[in-house]
């Protein structure tokens, strides 16, 4: 039996303007805020520590590998769960979870750099849990109509925490220890964990459950059904690869070797958050006929990343082409969670979200991986050159896919 979503059951509901007059919506996007940024803040502050020595390069390491591996086992297992109970209890306990492990890694810092991988390990593991039950939330708070703007709004925030929150945090670690900004972080868990509101209750149960892994197949199947949803993940899969490599790791080389000055990493990722920043403004009212064709095209925008690279041009083109891909991730990431949970059988959601968090998110530590030895191997040339091409030709063929033009398996007019 399929779930309603609000917009099918709550018919008596007034419709508002925006979705920023919605007491509800502001809560849950206050609690998405507060886990991005404690998401984001960790690594920097951890950063930090290494700075003033109370942790080594090597330990800072395995502390967010281990995180990242925390994160990596989570999604798959929370999202059965959060289709399985209430999306809400699911966002609770994975919040609270990151909020008591948090300050462990503060009480690591100086000593066991076991003890903090452990914690962080729990910490990865609480924001894997949040991210396919926030998704799924989302789509029982928000209208059908508004998701979009809704989307927009969340990732809009993002891109805001990622532009300001280093000043922020440099600024803090003048009055506060490197500790105290880290338990500061699970503070942040904290307001993940209970500030966003109530949403569909839990389904009911149906006699005996079924093993997890069996329920995550399941969430697979409903997955295949959608063509344009296979197509896309393999393409945004295809772009982490390569493009997402190209940025953390060619980047940097190219801005100390061919430049001299790391002020062009500096200045070329701030292009790109500024061109997200623009992107999620422009997507969160225009909804063109061929919404699924469009956002592709964005997605082919990252190629212009390492094509920039490629050849001894000026900085500014650097940084023009990093604004590019930054407007373009957002004019695929939006649209791209918002058709999942129009299209995707609503009970299902959660599944469908984990795995595509899972294929894009555990891509990403593998390309980083491979792209240096690769440029050892082949050259600065080739690597880039193909990591372009991989970049343009992906989107491309997913488009190919006939119901990707809307996103959806069904014709839209």
């Amino acid at each position: 039996m399929t779930v309603p979503t609000p917009s099918d059951s709550d018919t008596s509901r007034p419709p508002t303007r925006s979705v920023v007059r919605d007491g509800r919506f502001i809560r849950l996007w206050c609690g998405t805020t507060a886990s991005g940024l404690a998401t984001w803040a960790l690594p920097f502050v951890l950063g930090l520590a290494v700075l003033d020595r109370t942790l080594t390069a090597a330990g800072l390491g395995v502390v967010l590998a281990t995180r990242t591996v925390g994160f990596l086992l989570a999604v798959p297992v929370s999202g059965v769960l959060a289709d399985r109970y209430s999306r809400r209890a699911v966002v609770l306990w994975a919040g609270l979870a990151a909020a008591v492990a948090t300050p462990v890694i503060a009480l690591g810092l100086g000593g066991s750099v076991l003890v903090m991988a452990v914690a962080a390990a729990v910490v990865g593991a609480g924001q894997g849990a949040c991210r396919p039950a926030f998704q799924a939330l989302t789509a029982e708070v928000v209208e059908a109509e508004r998701r979009q703007q809704a989307n927009a709004a969340i990732t809009l925030a993002v891109r805001v925490t990622t532009l300001v929150a280093p000043a922020g945090t440099a600024l803090l670690a003048v009055v506060l220890d490197t500790g105290l900004l880290v338990v500061g972080t699970g503070l942040l868990w904290l307001l993940a964990a209970f500030l966003p509101p109530r949403g569909l209750p839990a389904p009911a149960p149906t006699g005996e459950r079924p093993r997890l892994l069996k329920e995550f197949g399941e969430g697979v199947r409903e997955a295949r059904r959608h063509p344009w949803f296979f197509a896309g993940l393999g393409a945004l899969a295809a772009v982490v690869f390569t493009g997402y490599s190209v940025t953390g790791v060619a980047l940097p080389l190219v801005s100390r070797d061919r430049y001299g000055t790391e002020a062009v990493l500096a200045a070329a990722l701030t292009a790109y958050t500024v061109g997200a920043l623009a992107g999620a403004v422009l997507v969160a009212r225009w909804k063109p006929r061929a919404q699924g064709w469009v956002a592709l095209a964005g997605l082919a925008f990252y190629g212009f990343a390492p094509l920039s690279l490629l050849l001894p041009v000026h900085p500014v083109v650097v940084f023009a082409a990093y604004a590019l891909t930054g407007l373009g991730i957002e004019l695929f990431n939006v649209p791209w969670f918002t058709a999942t949970q129009r299209e995707v059988e609503p009970r299902l959601l959660a599944r469908v979200s984990s795995l595509d968090f899972l294929v894009s998110y555990g891509l990403a530590p593998v390309g980083l991986a491979f792209l240096a030895p690769a440029i050892d191997v082949f050259g600065w040339q080739p690597v880039l050159a193909g990591c372009a091409a991989v970049c343009f030709l992906a989107p491309a063929a997913a488009a190919l896919v006939p119901s990707s033009r809307g996103f959806s398996r069904r014709a839209r007019v």
